[in-house]
C-alpha cells in the first residue's frame, strides 16, 4: 500500500511530465508540492526503491510504467471528483480542487464507476483537463499552447486552465474565460498584460494567469 503523500508525488511527476517532459527535477516537484529540496530527494528515494520512479544523477526524476499506472489511477480519481462536484453538487468550478485532492485517496473503484456512470463517462473535468479512462490509458496532456505564447491577431479557444489557484479561477469565470470561450489575442504586452477579446468585451489579463491558459487555434 502507498500513502496518499506518495500518491501526491507521483501525482505531480506526472503533471510536470505531461507539461515539461521528462525527468522532471527536484526543484520542480518541490514547487509543485510546496516541499523543501531535500524533503522531495528523500521521497524520490522511496520511491524509486518501490520501483515507480527512476532517477538520473542531476537531471531528475521520470515514472516507471508501475508509477505512471499509479498517477494515472490517481489523476481519474481526482478530475472525476472534480467533475462530480461540480455537475451533481454545484459545487463551484473554483472551489473544486482542493475537494477532490482530500477525496481522491479514499474513493473505492465501484465508487469510481458510479461516478464515472452517473455522469456518462466524461472525458474531461470542469477545467478541461482529460479524465484517463477506466483501463488507465495514457491521455494525450499536449496539443495545446499557453495563451501567454500566441502572438497579436491570433483568434484561439480556450482548451483548459490550470484548476490549482481558487483565485485565479474565480478571476477567470468572472471575466467569462472557460473551456470552450473563443478569444481574439489584441495585444501582448512584453512582460506585462495579455489583452483578449471575447463575445462580451475585452479583458486584460496578467501574464501568469495568461500563462495558466492552453489554447488551440479557433477553427
Amino acid at each position: 500500500m502507498l500513502s496518499d503523500v506518495m500518491e501526491d508525488y507521483l501525482k505531480a511527476i506526472y503533471v510536470l511530465q505531461s507539461e515539461r517532459g521528462p525527468p522532471v527535477s527536484t526543484s520542480a516537484i518541490a514547487e509543485y508540492l510546496d516541499k523543501t529540496s531535500p524533503t522531495v530527494t528523500d521521497m524520490l528515494g522511496k520511491l524509486e526503491d518501490r520501483g515507480l520512479v527512476e532517477r538520473e544523477p542531476y537531471q531528475g526524476a521520470e515514472l516507471t510504467p508501475e508509477g505512471e499506472a499509479v498517477a494515472l489511477e490517481i489523476v481519474r480519481h481526482h478530475r472525476l471528483l472534480e467533475a462530480f462536484l461540480a455537475e451533481r453538487l454545484d459545487y463551484d468550478w473554483s472551489e473544486v480542487h482542493d475537494e477532490a485532492d482530500a477525496l481522491e485517496h479514499h474513493i473505492s473503484e465501484e465508487f469510481e464507476r458510479r461516478v464515472a456512470e452517473a455522469l456518462g463517462d466524461p472525458t474531461v473535468d470542469p477545467h478541461g483537463d482529460p479524465i484517463p479512462s477506466a483501463d488507465l490509458e495514457p491521455v494525450d496532456e499536449g496539443g495545446s499552447s499557453r495563451l501567454s505564447d500566441r502572438d497579436e491577431g491570433d483568434r484561439v479557444v480556450v482548451t483548459r486552465v490550470s484548476d490549482r489557484d481558487e483565485a485565479e479561477l474565480a478571476y477567470l469565470a468572472d471575466a467569462g474565460i472557460t473551456p470552450g470561450t473563443e478569444l481574439d489575442v489584441v495585444d501582448v504586452a512584453p512582460f506585462g498584460m495579455v489583452t483578449v477579446s471575447t463575445a462580451t468585451g475585452e479583458q486584460s489579463l496578467p501574464a501568469e494567469i495568461a500563462k495558466s491558459i492552453r489554447v488551440e487555434d479557433a477553427d
